[in-house]
């Protein structure tokens, strides 16, 4: 078995999704066809932008998905409604959903998520931009540098043409 967790920007242009879609369709592919018994696992918090594209991914190429869930009230206070479909059938599709035990989406409930993303992760998928972390924490990078610093091996993923939106950095 191979668990992949994943980590990236939310914040993606509608330009860039079929670039990153593919480029993680291609990632992914190696762990099409394992052999018996050599399941790919992905994890992720399905948010939307990465976490969502790299979730339908693991799925396409018959993969187990393990949502994580930050918090209680994820779903109602964090999810938008124009994301709420996809994060539904999403958590619907999972074998296994683990939502954490804290009352609120806030920065502790992310890091918790993250933590729990890294010790779950053989390795870390990243749609990641190589920016350096932002200082307020619980982000991509952050997830970056705390996989790097326990030896666990980062796949970045950041096609040509990928970038982000310029209004929500």
């Amino acid at each position: 078995m191979t668990a992949l967790a994943v980590t990236g920007h939310m914040d993606l242009t509608e330009e860039s999704v079929p670039a990153v879609r593919a480029a993680l369709d291609g990632l992914l592919a190696r762990y099409r066809d394992s052999g018996p018994g050599k399941t790919l696992v992905g994890i992720s918090c399905i948010a939307r932008g990465a976490d969502s594209l790299f979730a339908e991914a693991v799925l396409a190429v018959g993969g187990r998905l393990v949502v994580v869930v930050p918090s209680r009230d994820y779903r109602r206070s964090t999810v938008e409604p124009d994301d709420a479909p996809l994060f539904d059938r999403l958590a619907a599709a999972a074998d296994e959903v683990v939502v954490l035990p804290r009352e609120r989406a806030d920065r502790q409930a992310y890091e918790a998520a993250n933590a729990l993303l890294l010790a779950r992760a053989d390795r870390l998928v990243a749609v990641w931009n190589g920016e350096p972390p932002s200082g307020r924490g619980g982000g991509t990078a952050d997830l970056v540098l705390a996989a790097r610093e326990a030896g666990i091996p980062v796949d970045v993923v950041w096609p040509a043409g990928a970038a982000r939106r310029a209004d929500s950095r």
